[in-house]
């Protein structure tokens, strides 16, 4: 599942759709998209479009959270 992405230049929608695939559709309130994780507290997700980009720290938000999800699956099998 190693996904690699660059926090400089990763577009919303594709941060946006990769993180629909994982954890569902979103709750929106205003402009924050707001993910419910499979465990309680941190990382969590609550992603902004910055323009047509992804905001770089949310960027490393994603990659920590599927960094974290990657753990527990490997430790499920």
């Amino acid at each position: 599942m190693k996904t690699v992405l660059n926090p400089q230049n990763t577009r919303f929608e594709v941060l946006l759709s990769l993180c629909k695939k994982y954890f569902g559709s979103p709750r929106i309130s205003g402009s924050h998209h707001i993910f419910k994780m499979p465990w309680k507290g941190d990382p969590r997700l609550n992603l902004q479009k910055d323009g047509a980009m992804a905001k770089p720290y949310q960027v490393k938000q994603v990659m920590a959270v599927l960094e974290k999800l990657e753990k527990e699956e490997e430790n499920v099998e």
